[in-house]
């Protein structure tokens, strides 16, 4: 089933950048979270929905590693920069880039300025932050991420730290 791009008959569907499609997936999925939460706990419902959500992010790993045609720290470095980075969502400080290791800094998150405004800062690391480490899974299972603190909680920055592992 095709989904309706809301585009007139004819014309072209405009792209809709990661940012933007997680600022629409974000009222729904906290709607969600806050209803489940109401018979389960809050602490069962975030759980349960950081586990879907980290398995949408493996299938979405999978599936851009096969779109990009590979899934190595090369081709994840460009998911960095053209689709998480895109439209200046995030300011990263690159550290290292090589076949091993791809380190980088997040010093500006749009994705957790658009959370805060949207009133759901509360869960931006689990509609968001969760993601990570499971996308670099399902890109490659020999991915791993290391990362000890986000903006979403309250750091200064992110410290993204990916390796190769043998």
């Amino acid at each position: 089933m095709q989904e309706d791009s809301g585009a007139p008959s004819g014309a072209a569907a405009q792209p809709v950048s990661h940012l933007q499609r997680r600022e629409l997936q974000a009222p729904l999925a906290a709607c969600l979270i806050r209803e489940f939460a109401k018979t389960v706990g809050e602490a069962a419902a975030v759980e349960i929905a950081t586990r879907a959500i980290q398995e949408d992010a493996r299938s979405s790993g999978r599936a851009l590693a096969e779109k990009l045609g590979g899934n190595g720290l090369a081709e994840l470095a460009r998911v960095v920069r053209e689709v998480w980075s895109e439209g200046e969502a995030v300011s990263i400080r690159l550290l290292e880039e090589s076949g091993e290791r791809l380190s980088f800094d997040v010093l500006r998150c749009r994705y957790a300025e658009m959370y805060e405004a949207q009133g759901l800062k509360g869960l931006g690391f689990c509609l968001s932050c969760s993601r990570d480490g499971a996308f670099a899974e399902g890109f490659n299972p020999r991915i791993a991420l290391s990362r000890t603190q986000t903006i979403m909680e309250g750091a200064a920055c992110c410290d993204f730290r990916f390796t190769l592992k043998p």
